[in-house]
């Protein structure tokens, strides 16, 4: 699913207008009508009161459409102008007008402090004060306005976007936005639901259809998307018959240090486990047992050193090479890295002390084959690209670093974003249960067995960032959040390809079938 920037959400309500020969306010009746349709799946027409609070521009007029459908069919509405300019637009004055012809009640005009309502707990908020356009900060009555909403406890449904968050920025200012329990957005998501920063003014989002052009759509190039199944499903390569283990490629995971060869097995057995044909392991001498007792189908390389890697001397010519997990930063060890490096063509993956390495000397950077893909939690991406002031400027600082060193970078968090060049992958999938040990280095060994059996490394760490939600998401059902472990997430990665090709169950053919049954 495309994710559109403001200008570009501008342009498809522009080309729809011309495309479809409608008016503004006409895109505006479709919007309205579509909350209202929601609204009313869900309330059945219970008469909890609704306060609806409008701002004056579009997002105002969408709130005054919903309204007047709400009072059309029997609902107990009471509407409020929050009158923060003298600025109207022409849709939000059409919309205002037409509410005349349905109630008695005109909207309630909102100035200061002293006008603001009583609502109770049980109440319905709907807040549609503004939308996208938003780009300064709110009026200090219009923010003791949102305070008020979260007092209430009353469930804030927000349209299109919460009052004041910007669609391209983050507020500093907490109590200038609204907290919405659910917002419903406008034929896209959009990217603030999903930064760490931002995502906490909603709780749930869905988006609604109303109609726009399709062509632009389906044309337009979007500056983010939303990775779900749909999104991954064109991405599975399929398996033959008659196909053998040498056609998965060979994954080695060079790694481990004294204390730390767990990391080694959790990324070789997930490399093996999302589908690579053969995998090795470059340890150092202290990894082998551990290894081979527990990972007996990985085949076990090991360095002269017995608690650390200092040479990386193998034999073998791997498909692709996940480094990094458990390494450690010794001084020795850097040096072998470095060496490495120097002589390496092969495809890489770079996790855990694999970046902060990069990030210690950062003329490595420029030995890296073209599109290698590193994998940073926070902590090893401010290593690496230094501090950011907010999500936003985190986001441009790494498509900087990707374009300048021609990197994948997959930005680990509750949504996991990967970024290549400008383009950004907003993956859907996980939950908290995958805050847990060693949960950084299976996601590495997922990507690297990706590679290995012939994926992109773009579309493989897209798919593999998908699977390795996808894997916990299903997991937590057996373990819940808390008892969820690094191995779960392993285990459950059968059931993850499984679900690609899961069909959604159909209500009314269940209905049916129990009807036949009595």
């Amino acid at each position: 699913m495309k994710i559109f920037s403001k200008e570009q959400i501008y342009e498809g309500d522009k080309l729809t207008v011309e495309r479809q020969n409608i008016s503004s306010t006409d895109l505006m009746e479709r919007a309205g009508a579509q909350i209202f349709k929601w609204m009313h799946i869900r309330l059945q027409g219970a008469q909890v009161p609704i306060h609806i609070f409008c701002g004056i521009g579009n997002n105002g007029g969408d709130g005054l459409v919903l309204a007047r459908h709400l009072i059309l069919d029997g609902y107990n509405v009471k509407i409020y102008v929050v009158n923060c300019s003298d600025k109207r637009s022409k849709d939000f004055l059409i919309n205002y007008d037409r509410i005349k012809n349905v109630t008695k009640h005109w909207p309630t005009l909102l100035s200061c402090k002293e006008d603001f309502p009583e609502i109770h707990a049980e109440d319905i908020i709907v807040d549609a004060i503004f939308g996208i356009g938003l780009n300064r900060p709110v009026d200090n009555w219009v923010k003791d306005l949102f305070i008020h909403f979260k007092k209430t406890k009353a469930f804030t449904l927000s349209i299109d976007i919460p009052s004041g968050l910007q669609i391209d920025g983050v507020t500093k200012d907490e109590d200038a936005v609204v907290w919405a329990g659910y917002t419903l957005s406008f034929v896209v998501p959009k990217l603030v639901f999903f930064l760490p920063e931002t995502a906490k003014y909603t709780i749930h989002w869905e988006v609604l259809d109303i109609g726009l052009d399709v062509n632009f759509l389906s044309e337009t190039s979007a500056e983010a998307e939303l990775i779900g199944k749909h999104e991954v499903l064109p991405l599975y390569i399929p398996r033959d018959k008659f196909s053998h283990k040498g056609q998965f490629g060979h994954s080695l995971i060079i790694g481990g240090s004294y204390g730390k060869i767990g990391a080694v097995i959790l990324a070789s057995r997930a490399a093996l486990s999302s589908g690579a044909g053969l995998v090795s392991a470059y340890v150092p001498k202290c990894g082998y047992i551990p290894l081979q007792s527990s990972f007996p189908e990985a085949m076990v390389i090991t360095d002269t050193n017995d608690e650390k890697i200092i040479n990386m001397d193998f034999n073998i010519k791997p498909t692709v090479i996940g480094l990094g997990v458990g390494i450690g930063t010794d001084a020795e060890t850097i040096k072998a890295v470095e060496g490495f490096l120097k002589k390496n063509k092969t495809p890489l993956v770079i996790d855990a002390d694999g970046i902060n390495i990069l990030a210690q000397k950062k003329t490595l950077l420029k030995l890296l084959p073209k599109q290698t893909i590193l994998t940073p939690h926070p902590k090893e991406l401010e290593r690496l690209i230094g501090k950011w002031t907010d999500d936003f400027d985190k986001l441009e600082k790494v498509k900087t670093y990707s374009k300048k060193y021609n990197l994948i970078i997959v930005i680990k968090g509750a949504n996991t974003i990967t970024v290549f060049q400008d383009k950004l992958y907003v993956n859907s999938t996980g939950n908290p249960g995958l805050a847990t040990a060693g949960s950084g280095d299976v996601l590495t060994g997922i990507i690297t067995g990706l590679i290995s059996q012939g994926y992109h490394p773009l579309n493989a760490s897209v798919f593999g960032v998908y699977l390795h939600g996808k894997s916990g998401d299903i997991a937590i059902e057996d373990y819940g959040y808390q008892s969820l472990i690094a191995s779960h997430i392993i285990d459950y990665l059968g059931e993850a390809y499984k679900d690609l090709f899961k069909q959604p169950e159909q209500p009314q053919a269940q209905e049916e079938a129990v009807d036949n049954k009595k």
